[in-house]
């Protein structure tokens, strides 16, 4: 798009179907590079990518010919499909619904970027659901929580 001119930074959250710990430290590393191929190859780049066995953080500057919808959607796609091709995990990987994306100023990257990497230490002290529920209070998101997780017991089930 000649003549547009944008400066767009969101940090994109989303976690495994079920809050399942399935994210392995063997081949997380492998994921990240992977997402991050996603997301070059829609022309996006990617700042810091992150997380734990449950959920990745992903902070990214976005060009004005993406929508965010459609990002997410083939970031999980193609990874989800990376996952299950590499049998990776047993049974079928999938990433829940939805995700929380959270914008930033330029002058806050650096403190994003530290924040992504270091996921391991912070989930040490607080769990994710805690979180992405002061991320939403922080950047006064309404939510309902009755939407917001979804738990999966030893035998499949939702709870």
């Amino acid at each position: 798009m000649a003549n547009t001119y944008s400066q767009v930074y969101v940090q994109i959250v989303f976690c495994v179907k079920g809050r399942q710990n399935l994210i392995d430290m063997i081949w997380k590393e492998e994921l990240y590079k992977y997402i991050c191929g996603i997301v070059n190859g829609k022309k996006q780049k990617v700042y810091a990518i992150g997380g734990v066995a449950d959920h990745v953080h992903i902070l990214v500057s976005l060009k004005p010919d993406i929508t965010i919808s459609d990002l997410v959607r083939d970031i999980k796609a193609g990874s989800s499909k990376w996952i299950n091709e590499q049998q990776l995990v047993r049974g079928k990987f999938q990433w829940q619904q939805g995700f929380g994306v959270f914008s930033y100023s330029r002058s806050s990257l650096d403190n994003v970027i530290a924040y992504i990497h270091n996921q391991e230490r912070h989930h040490q002290k607080m769990s994710f659901k805690d979180e992405y529920v002061e991320l939403l209070k922080q950047f006064n998101i309404d939510y309902n929580e009755a939407y917001l997780f979804h738990w999966i017991d030893l035998n499949g089930n939702v709870l």
